[in-house]
């Protein structure tokens, strides 16, 4: 009876921690991307005050995202063999690095190196080495048949912070502005503010415990060259195609970028900037809202599935977007592809986790979202002239996108509907 109960007792502190550890991941998501939103809100406008000009601010955001994406190769590719909370308070170090760098020097040569090296986020969105690494961390403490709903609440999560956070830091700007606080000096404070959440973020993460970590296994002493560089082994094919297959949906995806649309929207039918601002919020709702489905649907279907099923008809409402006759109904259409828009994310993000091995789901989220990154990075370079070669071509960006997003729907249904994730296979 007596070891019963110390059993009891383990097996209660081992809950207690698993619920503590989820309890921060959600945390951090949430902390960080409230950061992310509220930087974003004001960067360019910063930059600008402190007297850089619009080519320097270019050259800035395009190292921003080359550094981002080279430094998240980096250490998501070896998170699993060092250690994850290692190296997510060394991503929360160079989001301090970063940010207090920006907010206490003017120097174009300065910022270049924060920018290069630090965790700055322009867009509002993730970057660094966080999400891969969370991702891992979450799929190692949360039971297989959990993991889809988990990862649904940490992006809703996600999503209503950035928009708060956008929200906070544009209320906080024209607050202190308006009791007198110059411009720059009212930008500073947020800037200020992006890098002690860093300083916050590596405290938490070192509140973890071992449970997030990688399982101790003999992989990280293989001798293959690519698992040294790129941290996978047994899940390279598998990693590799997925990566092939994301990347063009990124791309597809590049075409309709918030701002593109929110441009088209303004070309078309003359929509002022705060209509814009209130379609959008809530086009961003619905579809973090959205996301909560696919654990539900996922328990039915199936991943690939819920990813394919969903995803299709949201293209199809893309496409549909420029051919409504009048703003009210394209703004519907707008929202009811939102209100579907995001059911694959969870679904793609838990595919990936239970079809790599344990001690390579750092490297594989990694890989797969660096190459969604690159893939987002192009269309938009397309997509401009066309915004700009008249009424006709400007809605080529949605059906460019739409027609692409469905040829990557066809072509992961066909290359992976005979490869569930192995807590959807039956046992015989």
């Amino acid at each position: 009876m007596h070891t019963i109960r110390i059993r009891l007792c383990e097996a209660n502190r081992a809950f207690v921690k698993k619920q503590s550890d989820i309890s921060i991941l959600f945390t951090t998501r949430m902390l960080r991307l409230f950061a992310y939103g509220a930087l974003s809100v004001i960067l360019l406008l910063y930059l600008s005050v402190i007297g850089l000009s619009d080519t320097q601010i270019g050259v800035l955001l395009s190292l921003t995202l080359i550094g981002d994406t080279v430094i998240s190769l980096w250490l998501t590719t070896r998170a699993d063999c060092t250690g994850r909370r290692k190296m997510l308070v060394v991503g929360s170090g160079l989001m301090v690095f970063g940010g207090m760098l920006f907010a206490l020097s003017s120097s174009f040569w300065v910022l270049l190196l924060a920018a290069t090296i630090g965790v700055i986020s322009p867009s509002g969105y993730e970057v660094g080495p966080f999400l891969s690494v969370e991702q891992s961390a979450l799929s190692s403490i949360v039971p297989d048949e959990k993991r889809t709903g988990v990862f649904a609440w940490y992006n809703l999560a996600g999503s209503f912070t950035t928009a708060t956070g956008a929200l906070v830091s544009g209320m906080l700007v024209q607050g202190l502005q308006g009791a007198g606080v110059v411009p720059i000096h009212a930008y500073r404070v947020v800037v200020v503010c992006y890098g002690v959440i860093g300083v916050v973020l590596a405290v938490l993460f070192m509140r973890l415990s071992p449970k997030v970590e990688a399982p101790a296994v003999d992989p990280c002493e293989i001798s293959e060259e690519f698992k040294k560089r790129f941290g996978l082994h047994q899940s390279k094919k598998v990693v590799l195609k997925l990566s092939a297959l994301f990347s063009l949906d990124a791309f597809a995806g590049g075409f309709v970028l918030q701002s593109i649309v929110a441009y088209w929207f303004f070309v078309r039918f003359g929509m002022e900037p705060a209509g814009l601002g209130a379609v959008f919020f809530g086009a961003n709702v619905l579809a973090g809202i959205s996301a909560l489905s696919a654990a539900w649907i996922a328990s039915k279907i199936g991943l690939i599935r819920t990813m394919v099923y969903t995803h299709i008809p949201s293209n199809v409402l893309l496409i549909l977007v420029p051919l409504m006759p009048n703003l009210n109904m394209a703004i519907v259409m707008l929202l009811l592809r939102f209100s579907i828009s995001q059911m694959d994310v969870p679904a793609r993000q838990s595919y990936v986790m239970a079809v790599v091995k344990a001690d390579e789901r750092s490297a594989a989220a990694g890989i797969t979202g660096i190459a969604r990154t690159v893939g987002a990075s192009i269309s938009p370079v397309i997509a401009g002239p066309l915004l700009g070669a008249g009424a006709f071509f400007a809605s080529f960006p949605f059906f460019i996108s739409g027609g692409l997003k469905i040829v990557y729907d066809l072509l992961l249904y066909h290359s992976f509907r005979k490869s569930p994730p192995p807590d959807e296979i039956t046992p015989s």
